[in-house]
């Protein structure tokens, strides 16, 4: 299908955006990569009558080590976190996930912001950087505000994002010395069908610390604390299996294309077992 015409706008400044956004109101819709918006607008699943080009906005395009931990502008693509050395010195596995979203042509032009306020269910950085603990930045007409990744991400292509606020940038704090991210999924044509981010730190011979996230299984991607406690304090194969069925069993998946919520399921019970059991090895092996 073709494109609806519409009319493009490049704003120099958040504020600016901001404004045309609330001027022109469910006409306008922005975007920095626009590889999913133009998508569902040739599907005809969209249509709008202005398009908000936020790439020339200086402050999205930021990426720096500040504050105990990783600022990511909203308008930073995929493959530029890939290919960072700072991202990939002190944040590596970020670098690695990163590597895995889509295809080259997607990762060169979508965005990390663009990716998070999709909210798409299926999705990579959700996952990984809600087992990180990461934060957002927003900035609308009653000025700027911060606030968890969980509590951004609220279904299926749902934000918490207000009318004309936008998505500043991503915070990432730099993980304690000794911890390990792993990172796994299952995709199918391109877009997961199960991804699990496992977390581990270790001192002597224990887990002291862990996260665990399972994500595009069900309708947002989220954390489980019976996993992460099963892990912490743990021993051995008892403790993994007691990891991957807490996942299992706490996760909410629905049914889909991809299959039932019984073999989802499974897929995390099998993926929670290997990432975690990854990270535990590596964040022991590093303790010693």
């Amino acid at each position: 299908m073709k494109l609806p015409p519409f009319e493009i706008h490049r704003p120099p400044t958040l504020e600016a955006a901001s404004d045309l956004l609330e001027r022109l109101g469910d006409e306008a819709v922005p975007y920095a990569g626009g590889t999913e918006l133009l998508l569902v607008m040739k599907l005809g699943l969209a249509e709008y009558g202005h398009l908000v080009d936020l790439k020339g906005i200086p402050e999205l395009g930021r990426l720096a080590a500040e504050n105990g931990g990783l600022e990511i502008g909203a308008g930073v693509t995929h493959r530029a976190l890939e290919r960072s050395p700072l991202v990939r010195a002190r944040w590596p596995a970020l670098a690695e996930m990163e590597r895995g979203v889509a295809n080259v042509r997607v990762r060169v032009a979508g965005t990390l912001g663009g990716n998070l306020s999709f909210a798409d269910p299926h999705s990579d950085p959700a996952t990984f950087l809600l087992a990180l603990g990461a934060e957002v930045e927003l900035a609308g007409p009653a000025g700027r505000r911060r606030m968890p990744l969980r509590d951004y991400v609220l279904g299926p292509y749902e934000t918490a994002l207000g009318p004309a606020e936008l998505l500043v940038a991503v915070r990432v704090p730099e993980p304690a010395p000794g911890t390990v991210v792993v990172h796994r999924k299952m995709a199918f044509n391109e877009r997961p069908a199960v991804t699990v981010t496992a977390v581990a730190r270790a001192e002597g011979g224990d887990v002291v610390d862990a996260a665990i996230a399972v994500g595009s299984v069900g309708l947002v991607p989220t954390r489980i604390p019976e996993a992460e406690a099963a892990l912490v304090g743990g021993v051995g194969p008892a403790a993994l299996a007691a990891a991957s069925e807490a996942a299992a069993g706490a996760a909410e998946p629905v049914e889909d294309r991809n299959g039932s919520p019984e073999y989802k399921r499974q897929l995390v019970r099998v993926l929670v077992g290997r990432a975690a059991g990854e990270a535990v090895d590596r964040a022991r092996a590093a303790a010693r």
